[in-house]
């Protein structure tokens, strides 16, 4: 399968926009109020690679924010579609999940937050557009390699007796999060995906041309408060392009980070130094792949994506109660910080739809798959993908084409946690996991079938 079938050489094109904010746009979310940006450390961007193979085209896209939703990632596919034709359902667009950047799920309504909405939108158009303008015959590879030191599981049990109260007031959670770093952690509730994954594109003379990677954390983190950065997935771009000697081409290289299944992996910390440290061993790997990879001229493309209905965790009666008669100073204990917060949450949720329509997407470059999740899954969810899909290697893209929060398993669930507490971050029911899981699994066999039925 690997080696294509059809005539045509592979062209491909990359191109990054700037997608900076104003000043004063919210950098706020549901949980983290962080209040409107107020210096830019580093510019953000959307960087696009599209690929063709004669007959298929489509087009993979990473913007730097923590997350977006799917009104303004559809805005933009409606826009980069009427000029390029690449159909709809053949773009996958995804954030970077940095926490210096807006959060684009319509928490910020000033008249600011509303115009940067619609220019990302057209910004990730424009880096759709500026990639098919790059296209040029072009030879492909993937790999993929261990990078364990950053990866660590941020769910722990603690020590009997030592639970703190959750926002809600009680002390039945089995996990706390970052329960390690608090000196009563035991051991990690689950485990991490070390695999640092890569799609290597270069120019048919060998320069090259586009890297896309994917890695399983949640960022690194270290920002001064309401500053704007891309994280290390900025510093990625930056890192890629000097290990590949690549920093006077034209068109310019374009290396591009993806977030994987990060749900309950923790932030690395440190600052902007240790993005750089993060980034730079993740490019020193980048390399090592490239010089090893086989590369072809000739691989066909495939691509499929569905849409599942899936359970709103709306709050009982009892809970909405606790919610709008909360007591301003709560009798015993110290109350957790955020009560107040997640009563708010309680009271938006009420008012969510008892079923949400999820998007899933699967695409096939030769053997290579990848699949695309709206939502920050943990990482037994991508072990299990790649375990199971008839895809070797495949990957999975996390917080892509939309955003409904985290995607605990229900086993993860039961343990409780930050990640599990109903909000606007955490709104799926128990048991959305398995069923996004196998949608996902079966759109990875269907494209693997389109394949072997062109063979």
């Amino acid at each position: 399968m690997a080696e294509g079938r059809g005539a045509r050489r592979l062209r491909a094109g990359a191109a990054a926009s700037n997608i900076t904010p104003a000043l004063g746009v919210s950098l706020s979310g549901t949980i983290m109020q962080i209040g409107p940006a107020r210096h830019i450390h580093d510019e953000l961007h959307a960087r696009a690679l599209v690929l063709d193979d004669g007959t298929t085209r489509i087009a993979l896209l990473t913007a730097d924010a923590t997350m977006i939703c799917r009104e303004v990632f559809d805005q933009a596919k409606a826009l980069a579609h009427k000029h390029t034709g690449i159909p709809i359902d053949h773009m996958l667009m995804a954030a970077t999940h940095t926490h210096a950047a807006p959060r684009v799920i319509g928490i910020g309504t000033g008249e600011l937050d509303k115009d940067y909405y619609a220019f990302l939108s057209r910004r990730m158009a424009d880096a759709v557009r500026r990639a098919v303008h790059n296209l040029a015959p072009a030879e492909i590879a993937w790999g993929a390699a261990s990078v364990p030191q950053f990866p660590q599981n941020r769910r722990w049990f603690v020590k009997p007796g030592t639970m703190p109260p959750n926002p809600f007031g009680g002390t039945n959670d089995q996990v706390l999060m970052y329960g390690n770093r608090k000196g009563i952690g035991v051991k990690a509730a689950g485990p991490v995906d070390p695999e640092f994954s890569v799609l290597a594109v270069r120019h048919a003379d060998g320069r090259p041309l586009a890297l896309l990677g994917n890695y399983s954390i949640h960022y690194v983190g270290g920002y001064g408060r309401a500053e704007v950065s891309s994280d290390y997935f900025g510093c990625f771009a930056g890192c890629t392009r000097d290990a590949l000697e690549a920093g006077a081409l034209d068109p310019p290289f374009v290396g591009i980070l993806s977030n994987g299944t990060f749900g309950d992996t923790g932030g690395v910390g440190g600052g902007y130094s240790a993005m750089r440290r993060v980034a730079g061993a993740l490019a020193k790997e980048a390399r090592r792949l490239w010089d090893g990879m086989a590369w072809r001229d000739r691989v066909d493309l495939a691509m499929r994506e569905t849409e599942i209905e899936v359970g709103v965790r709306r709050p009982d009666a009892a809970r909405l109660a606790w919610a709008r008669n909360l007591p301003a100073k709560p009798a015993g204990g110290k109350p957790h910080p955020w009560r107040k917060i997640y009563a708010r949450e309680a009271i938006l949720l009420s008012e969510y739809p008892a079923r949400v329509s999820v998007k899933l997407q699967a695409l096939r470059i030769g053997d290579l798959g990848i699949a695309a999740i709206p939502c920050e899954p943990f990482a037994e969810t991508g072990l299990a993908i790649k375990k199971h899909s008839p895809l070797k290697p495949t990957f999975t893209i996390g917080i892509a084409n939309g955003y409904h929060g985290y995607l605990p398993t229900p086993e993860q669930h039961k343990l409780g946690g930050y990640e599990t507490w109903p909000a606007r971050s955490s709104c799926l029911e128990a048991g959305a996991e398995p069923r996004i899981r196998a949608a996902v699994l079966d759109l990875l066999s269907q494209v693997g079938a389109d394949g072997r039925a062109s063979s």
